[in-house]
């Protein structure tokens, strides 16, 4: 048998941040986007909804705007480190995020196994994204199915790692989660928790739950 290990993005692998808050950084978008993330997370804009305000946000968006954002975003340390160690069990690495797909994959430089995010035009958008392709929580849980079925792996070695609203569906469904940075709604989920800037340090977390 073998492992899969579940990383959230936003929140999680980035500090304190999210992808669509890097990308509003660069483009002079701060507050608008910082009010969307606020209604998101009170449950007043649900992820569809909130892709739909990104494009009427962000209708100059680039792919240049991305690559800046993307090089100056928070992320926590030692990510590439502990995706080689995975790799090198023999084990599975996964991100699921509802952000964007043409921010999202460029997480394959840390060397993550699979990538799966709102599948969001690529920038210039030639035309506003299908609602139907734009991810929701409880899209995280039916990905995760997939990816541990066709690897052949026992859902209770499964880890998750998250921190907020989005990352709940999936914490209820695996073997084990570790919260990072984790707010109230998976503190009574989360079958670890971690505070702190060391991704290494939250996957020992996951690691010990196997144990």
């Amino acid at each position: 048998m073998t492992r899969l290990h579940i990383f959230d993005l936003d929140g999680t692998l980035l500090h304190g941040t999210s992808a669509p808050l890097e990308i509003a950084r660069v483009t002079g978008t701060g507050p608008r986007l910082t009010e969307l993330e606020h209604r998101f997370s009170a449950g007043e804009l649900d992820s569809r909804g909130f892709a739909a305000e990104l494009f009427s946000l962000w209708g100059h968006l680039t792919e240049e705007h991305v690559d800046e954002a993307f090089a100056g975003s928070p992320f926590l340390e030692g990510i590439a480190e502990v995706c080689a160690d995975i790799r090198k069990r023999g084990e599975r690495s996964l991100v699921i995020t509802l952000s964007p797909g043409f921010y999202a994959r460029r997480l394959h430089a840390f060397g993550f196994d699979e990538i799966v995010a709102s599948d969001f035009p690529d920038p210039p958008f030639p035309g506003p994204p299908d609602p139907e392709r734009i991810l929701r929580p409880q899209d995280k849980v039916r990905i995760a199915e997939e990816a541990r079925a066709a690897a052949g792996i026992p859902l209770e070695m499964c880890t998750a790692y998250g921190d907020s609203l989005s990352d709940a569906p999936l914490f209820g469904h695996v073997g084990g989660s570790v919260s990072v940075n984790g707010d109230h709604h998976v503190a009574a989920l989360a079958t670890a928790a971690y505070t702190g800037r060391s991704l290494p340090e939250a996957y020992a977390l996951g690691r010990s739950l196997a144990a």
